[in-house]
């Protein structure tokens, strides 16, 4: 049993050293002290038990999706937030005042309806890209404007690292408004690389030159074989395309591979006298006239 005095602190008595004057208050304060310790009870539950449990789980079933982990989390704290401030708020006493006042339900609907094209809004896209098994953290991704690497997806926004450095915030919406790349989406990705040769030259033995210098270069796949086709006859050269395919690339090693290959296929042209993007011919029309000074 609780002694005597906390009892009756429990009950609504006020202690000796509280004012006569404010007697009427202290239950007020008691109620105060009740929700503010249920809040944080609920609080430190969710967060520091609940919140760990469930990341766990999700953890041992989707250990290569780290966005789902983050998300998860994050929206479970904000439910154990906003679960925490009801309770409190009940066990005050305010929880009929919640449910019953006119003005908090016009308020609420007056908040919702002027914030839910844009929170809710990129709160929804938020949900959508975390459940897209397509688009997670650590993905290489282009849309209009920029492209760059994926680091964290909050509930309203998007960050992605550019390739200088960079750090963009993304609202949710714009994402998932407009068509969204990833260059490097799976395990084999083609390359498509175009040389513009001399109308001179022969065509047949510069695109199996083309096709030679992508066997010859380190991460290239041997299937589907390195190809190459005239892409087409421009003014100034005949433009040819060279088509192969790269295994699990990232951004860098991409870079690495496509730099490799032009350095190869410059070489093995120049190496069988083939011109390589011959200058662009112009025709200049004008007139000089001589001026005698004496």
């Amino acid at each position: 049993m609780l002694p005597d005095a906390l009892s009756l602190l429990l009950q609504g008595t006020p202690p000796d050293f509280w004012p006569a004057e404010l007697a009427d208050d202290w239950s007020f304060v008691v109620r105060v002290g009740w929700g503010v310790l249920a809040f944080c009870l609920v609080t430190i539950f969710g967060w520091y038990i609940l919140d760990p449990a469930v990341s766990r789980i999700v953890t041992a079933r989707n250990r290569n999706n780290p966005t789902l982990e983050e998300a998860v989390s994050r929206y479970l704290r904000l439910s154990v937030l906003v679960a925490a401030v009801l309770v409190g708020a009940f066990i005050t006493g305010y929880g009929t005042f919640l449910q019953s006042s006119a003005l908090v339900v016009a308020a609420g609907t007056l908040a919702l309806g002027v914030a839910g094209q844009t929170v809710i809004g990129s709160l929804v896209s938020g949900i959508v890209l975390v459940l897209d098994p397509e688009f997670n953290v650590g993905d290489y991704i282009e849309w209009e404007g920029g492209e760059g690497t994926v680091r964290s997806i909050t509930l309203r926004v998007t960050r992605v690292q550019t390739p200088d450095g960079g750090l963009v915030t993304l609202p949710n919406t714009k994402l998932t408004s407009q068509a969204v790349t990833r260059p490097y989406g799976y395990d084999r990705t083609r390359i498509v690389e175009h040389v513009g040769i001399a109308y001179e030259d022969d065509v047949d033995e510069a695109l199996a030159l083309l096709e030679e210098a992508a066997r010859n270069v380190d991460g290239v796949v041997e299937g589907p074989c390195p190809t190459a086709y005239v892409d087409e006859f421009s003014g100034d050269a005949v433009v040819l395309r060279g088509v192969f395919w790269v295994e699990a690339p990232g951004r860098r090693s991409l870079f690495r591979i496509r730099s490799d290959y032009a350095r190869r296929v410059k070489q093995q042209l120049e190496g069988a006298d083939v011109t390589i993007a011959p200058a662009s011919k112009r025709e200049l029309l004008g007139r000089i006239e001589v001026e005698s000074t004496g």
